[in-house]
């Protein structure tokens, strides 16, 4: 695009970007950005341009009008180690991959009819987190609301995508944790390339490396015991996820054929 045509955008730094000029209140810095640049402004993280939205006319424009232009997330190192090369549907590039990624979560994992098949497990685990509840009230014990909806999460997750509760054990837990809180993180040296160098000191990559190996092989086990499994019709059992991805990887080996991985990733978002 021609200078002349790219939004406003304050002076930049060498490397740095306009990174120096956002402080730990994001939201706060990019406001005050917006009212001196406009609700439509260009910074730089780094290497990185960033077209900032802070209007809702401007978003509309991006997210109805423009959203093919803008349909595609950055291709970020850790969330393409732990997401099998973005083999999901949260971080994959957009195109054919994508679109049928989508058609699939959309038509057999999430639709009206299938949601609404997994109410009773919802009200289950909820019932089960009020007797909890109930019986920490009785005993005078401080009640940690955050844990407890966190682990109703968590249990109506697992028992809807893999068919029943995984995770209870500690090890389990951390590696889910972990997974979380890698996601969260974005090296510097994403935005500013020349500190890549500092990947050899900061120990994050044998973190993905060590949490992308577990959490592989527990998928990996997960897929193995449903494969075992056999099913027979009539027998009264829910389908889960990933008996529903097993299945249409069954059906559609030819047509539109799913990976291993690609059902991990899908399961994992």
């Amino acid at each position: 695009m021609p200078r002349g045509k790219l939004p406003p955008s304050p002076p930049t730094l060498p490397l740095l970007g306009n990174l120096h000029q956002l402080g730990s209140a994001f939201h706060k810095s990019i406001q005050s950005l917006s009212l001196r640049y406009g609700p439509l402004m260009l910074l730089h993280f780094g290497k990185v341009p960033v077209l900032i939205a802070s209007s809702a006319d401007a978003a509309r424009e991006i997210m109805k009008h423009q959203d093919l232009i803008f349909s595609n997330r950055p291709q970020l190192s850790i969330a393409s180690r732990l997401f099998y090369n973005n083999r999901d549907v949260a971080f994959a590039p957009y195109g054919e991959y994508w679109r049928q990624n989508r058609s699939i979560c959309v038509l057999h994992l999430l639709s009206s009819k299938r949601v609404q098949s997994y109410r009773h497990v919802r009200e289950e685990e909820t019932s089960l987190m009020v007797e909890k509840i109930r019986e920490l009230g009785a005993s005078s014990k401080p009640v940690n609301m955050n844990a407890l909806i966190q682990s109703l999460t968590n249990d109506v997750i697992s028992r809807v995508a893999m068919g029943k509760k995984y995770g209870l054990g500690s090890d389990t837990r951390e590696i889910y944790a972990e997974f979380g809180l890698l996601l969260s993180i974005v090296p510097l040296w994403e935005y500013i390339p020349c500190l890549s160098w500092t990947r050899r000191f900061d120990g994050l990559d044998k973190r993905v490396e060590r949490v992308a190996k577990e959490m592989d092989k527990f998928l990996e086990s997960v897929l193995q015991e449903h494969r075992v499994r056999e099913r027979r019709d009539g027998d009264g059992g829910d389908l889960d996820f990933v008996d529903i991805l097993l299945d249409f990887q069954r059906e559609n080996a030819t047509r539109s054929p799913i990976e291993d991985d690609s059902i991990k990733g899908i399961v994992l978002v």
